[in-house]
């Protein structure tokens, strides 16, 4: 029998780095931060029993890592910065979506045979009716699989999760839905989990406070994050279940700055074979790669 989990979930966040201690720092002192209050040369205390992998978001590349790049590896296993030559901000260039049009790891899963595969995030009406002109590296990679979106009717019918999961973003634009507690939004996605081989979540809100240098912001919103995820993991299966979280690059840890950070970024893995799944990731391209052959028992496509 080959020793693999079910499902796996890969919750992605934007813009979260291992800070030093400070002022500067949110997490500093943040009593209900766990499991996301990892501080450089420090051992993680509140980890749930997870394992740290001190992940690279530079990958050899001089410069800031930024999101459109650094996101592209994650979802590819490629090293985009290495590709281009430089780090890419904001939305993927075409070089970039050449490279997840290739490589999306929807698509590797599914040439693998792993499915039921989602990207558990909504979609309102509006992408479909205006698409922007430029999309997310995690679009382009549902995209790339043929994969459908998730719906705000999705949403009311406890089948997706919106980037905002309280949903007070999508009730302050006019859109009738329920305002959800992180709790119940942390059920929401583990019954998501339950229903697929392979989940993607992607919340970017905390990049957003890290430009801001908003402190006040940035507690509320680590403290929700993490009740959250405190609630995926006690409702999802560890013995069936793998749950990954990880970012792009550092934000939100220096708050003294409204740049991107130079500091690595923590990859948590929870559930089964997580400390030897942790072992394999030394930088955001071995992310995909970890995950493919965990779900389909052999090498990335």
């Amino acid at each position: 029998m080959r020793d693999a989990p079910q499902s796996l979930l890969l919750f992605f966040i934007d813009g979260l780095g291992i800070g030093t201690r400070g002022p500067h720092n949110p997490f500093d002192g943040l009593a209900d931060a766990g499991p996301l209050a990892v501080f450089q040369n420090e051992e993680p205390s509140i980890l749930f029993d997870g394992a740290l992998a001190v992940t690279d978001p530079r990958l050899g590349v001089e410069g800031r890592p930024q999101s459109a790049s650094g996101q592209t590896t994650i979802l590819t296993g490629i090293n985009a910065p290495a590709i281009l030559g430089h780090h890419k901000q904001g939305f993927p260039n075409l070089p970039l979506l050449d490279i997840i049009r290739e490589h999306s790891i929807f698509l590797q899963l599914k040439r693998a045979g792993v499915a039921p595969i989602t990207f558990a995030n909504t979609y309102t009406q509006r992408f479909f009716e205006s698409r922007p002109r430029w999309i997310s590296a995690t679009t382009a990679a549902v995209e790339a699989a043929g994969l459908r979106f998730n719906t705000v009717a999705d949403l009311k019918a406890g089948r997706a999760v919106y980037q905002d999961f309280t949903n007070a973003m999508m009730i302050e634009r006019g859109e009738q839905v329920d305002l959800r507690t992180a709790e119940q939004a942390g059920d929401v996605l583990a019954a998501i989990v339950a229903n697929n081989r392979f989940t993607l979540y992607e919340y970017f809100i905390t990049d957003k406070v890290g430009h801001a240098q908003d402190a006040d912001a940035a507690h509320h919103v680590l403290q929700d994050l993490a009740r959250m995820i405190r609630r995926v993991l006690s409702s999802v299966d560890l013995e069936n279940t793998t749950v990954i979280l990880t970012s792009d690059h550092g934000n939100i840890e220096d708050l003294s700055t409204r740049s991107h950070t130079l500091n690595p970024v923590p990859t948590i893995v929870w559930g089964k074979n997580r400390r030897a799944l942790a072992d394999r990731i030394k930088s955001l391209s071995d992310i995909t790669p970890a995950i493919v052959q965990t779900l389909a028992g052999g090498p990335a496509n």
